[in-house]
């Protein structure tokens, strides 16, 4: 059961709520990562999995009951857990967001790695069968008139409601995940994009390196509309890649031409690790999303022929 071996401070501001926020990340005795609201003196702690869910549609992943006390935009901070080898953690945050930091997963890797982490493997999830989730899985979890207009969009513009995210058996000694992007913005286009964690230092470098430090990122026009939805109020140009109206270039200087869906390999590892462990299997993503990556799980944990777990 792999956990720090000190705690961690830190504080920035929610992406969405744009409020400031403190975390503290403890060691803790016993699998599980969770997350304490100190804001919320009676509120239980709340676990980082896929079953304790309670929204993805504000593209992020919220644990918690989204009317209660729940804890929004965990997955950036999951990636970095699990990459450092930490299945086990107490997080103690004074609001309802992590602070998103620089948009991507390395500051949090960063200040884990300087604490240290306890000898002993994650807890492995090895897939035996294959499972899918698809876009029309996600639909059917919406109001029936938001489905209606969301089909009528679809027609409209032309656009093929084809995304998917499929676990498939791989031998179990690994995560593998294929991610696939289409956009109509030319700057980012049709963009894939591979990695492979097998849980030695060798592949958690190769994550640091080139996929860590990729950002969010959204279009600058669609801001006013965000913040005015209750979204996007903490984002700007440190931690979130910003694409002009015209689709063809960014606000701000890109890491990689490719950074768009290196980003969404930390968005997939984040949502893999509230499986409770560690993932060992294939995952393809295609137009993939927090919704798809949610479903996936469940689907996977809905049958115990599905997977098997090596403790």
């Amino acid at each position: 059961m792999p956990t720090l071996k000190k705690e961690v401070r830190l504080s920035g501001r929610g992406i969405h709520s744009g409020c400031p926020v403190d975390i503290v990340v403890k060691p803790r005795d016993g699998r599980g990562v969770y997350f304490v609201r100190t804001d919320m003196p009676d509120a239980a702690p709340i676990e980082a999995r896929f079953d304790n869910v309670g929204d993805t549609k504000m593209r992020n992943t919220t644990v918690g009951d989204a009317r209660g006390a729940h804890v929004q935009t965990v997955e950036h901070l999951m990636a970095a857990l699990f990459i450092c080898g930490v299945d086990s953690a107490i997080i103690e945050i004074n609001g309802g967001e992590t602070p998103i930091l620089d948009g991507s997963a390395a500051m949090f890797i960063d200040a884990f790695a300087k604490a240290g982490v306890t000898k002993g493997a994650m807890k492995k999830i090895i897939v035996r069968r294959e499972v899918t989730a698809t876009v029309r899985d996600v639909r059917r979890t919406l109001p029936f008139g938001l489905r209606v207009r969301l089909w009528i969009m679809d027609m409209v513009s032309g656009r093929r409601a084809d995304g998917f995210v499929k676990l498939s058996p791989n031998g179990g000694d690994a995560l593998e995940i294929s991610a696939t992007l289409v956009y109509p913005e030319k700057i980012i286009g049709r963009q894939s994009y591979c990695y492979t964690f097998d849980g030695t230092k060798k592949t958690a470098d190769v994550f640091v390196k080139d996929v860590a430090r990729a950002r969010t990122f959204g279009k600058y026009s669609e801001w006013e509309y965000l913040k005015a939805h209750g979204m996007g109020r903490g984002a700007d140009e440190t931690n979130v890649i910003a694409l002009n109206d015209a689709g063809d270039g960014t606000l701000n200087p890109l890491m990689w031409p490719d950074e768009f869906v290196r980003h969404k390999i930390i968005d997939a590892v984040g949502d893999m690790a509230t499986s409770g462990g560690f993932v060992a299997g294939r995952l393809e993503s295609y137009k993939g999303s927090h919704a798809m990556n949610n479903i996936v799980l469940k689907k996977l944990f809905s049958d115990e022929r599905n997977y098997d777990i090596v403790e």
